[in-house]
C-alpha cells in the first residue's frame, strides 16, 4: 500500500479531528478543572471580555492541548497554536500577537521553553495588551508601542518548575 503525504486534509485527518471533544461536557476527567473553567468562561462571556490567561501544567498525555481547543470553542473564538521552542526571536512573537483578533486563544505548548527575550514581549502583551517594537539599530533606533487586541493565553507545560518567575 502506498502512502502519500500532502498538505491538504485527507478524509483520515478530518475523521481524527472529530475524536477531540468540542466542549467541557464532552471532555472526560479533570472535573475540578472543568468546573473552574466553566465558571471563568461564563463570567468572561457575561462581561463580553476574553477569558483570563490560563496555565495548564501536568505530565504528557493528560489533555492539555485538547483542553486549549475546548476553551477556544467554549469562548466561540479562534485558536492559534505554537510552541515555546519555535519562537526564537522577539519578532516571531510580535508577528503572532499582532495578528490575533479580539478574544482569540493563543496556545503555547512547552511554554517553559520560551526564549527570555521572547518572554519579555509576551509579558507586556499579557499585562496591558501592548508591545514595544524596536525600529532600527544603534543611536538612531527607536521604540514604537503597538496596541494589540485583548486575547487569552493558554500556556501548557510538563515542567512548571522551569517557568521563569
Amino acid at each position: 500500500m502506498e502512502r502519500y503525504l500532502t498538505p491538504e486534509r485527507t478524509g483520515y485527518d478530518i475523521g481524527v479531528s472529530f475524536l477531540r471533544p468540542k466542549n467541557l461536557e464532552e471532555y472526560i476527567g479533570q472535573d475540578k478543572v472543568k468546573e473552574r473553567l466553566k465558571l471563568a468562561i461564563e463570567a468572561a462571556k457575561k462581561r463580553k471580555e476574553p477569558l483570563d490567561h490560563v496555565l495548564l501544567a501536568g505530565p504528557p498525555g493528560l489533555g492539555k492541548t485538547t483542553l486549549a481547543y475546548v476553551i477556544a470553542n467554549e469562548m466561540g473564538t479562534n485558536i492559534h497554536i505554537t510552541s515555546g521552542p519555535v519562537l526564537e526571536k522577539q519578532g516571531d512573537m510580535a508577528a503572532i500577537l499582532t495578528n490575533l483578533e479580539f478574544g482569540d486563544v493563543l496556545f503555547i505548548d512547552e511554554i517553559h521553553r520560551l526564549n527570555r527575550a521572547v518572554e519579555e514581549i509576551l509579558y507586556s502583551a499579557l499585562e496591558d495588551f501592548q508591545i514595544d517594537i524596536m525600529i532600527g539599530k544603534g543611536p538612531s533606533a527607536r521604540s514604537i508601542r503597538i496596541d494589540i487586541k485583548p486575547f487569552t493565553l493558554v500556556g501548557a507545560t510538563t515542567r512548571s518548575g522551569l517557568l521563569s518567575s
